[in-house]
């Protein structure tokens, strides 16, 4: 999967890099301080930031090519999908309602789909090897494996430290070059080499 270089989507999808971590730790850090997953405005930049991540899926997925690539996909979209999830039940619980957790029946959806979501983010670690910084990969990775101990287990202060550490690698592949197309990815896109972009 190739976006154009320099095009509008391009650049929308780079900077998606930046824009859903940071929506996303802002809310964290409003739930750190008015109530783990219970605030509303919380929930507000929680909702935002699941749905900015979307674009951090594509823009992850134009770096990595078959199967993986598509697989990626796949759990990108069950992943945000409970993550938006979580966030809609944050703001039913700040304003009074039960947690979707806590009830039985259609509502126990919200847990599985929740869980895509940290995999998702270990899986563009996976993806982004070979093609990004390697203490950028590690990042990614330990906040993946973080995000369902800090969410799980009502950790504000892991919460926030995954969030920050979500940024940091995220951010810094907004900022850099390209990063070199994956070994099996055709050398060329959109009729200019790519091969040689340094990594």
């Amino acid at each position: 999967m190739n976006a154009v270089p320099g095009s509008q989507a391009d650049r929308l999808l780079s900077a998606s890099l930046v824009v859903a971590p940071v929506l996303y730790l802002v809310a964290t850090v409003l739930y750190a301080l008015r109530g783990w997953e219970s605030d509303s405005a919380g929930g507000v930049f929680h909702v935002l930031g699941a749905v900015a991540y979307t674009l951090v899926l594509i823009r992850v997925a134009t770096w990595t090519s078959g199967a993986f690539g598509a697989a990626l996909l796949v759990v990108g979209a069950i992943g945000i999908a409970g993550n938006v999830a979580y966030g809609f039940d944050a703001i039913h619980v700040a304003l009074g309602d039960v947690s979707l957790v806590d009830r039985g029946g259609a509502a126990v959806l919200i847990k599985p789909l929740g869980l895509g979501f940290p995999l998702m983010l270990l899986m563009c670690a996976i993806a982004l090897r070979g093609v990004a910084p390697r203490w950028t990969v590690i990042l990614i990775g330990l906040a993946a494996l973080a995000f369902p101990i800090a969410n799980i287990g009502n950790i504000p202060a892991l919460g926030v430290a995954v969030s920050i550490a979500a940024v940091v690698g995220f951010g810094a592949l907004a900022v850099r070059r390209e990063p070199a197309p994956p070994a099996d990815a055709d050398p060329t896109v959109g009729g200019r080499t790519t091969a040689g972009i340094a990594s």
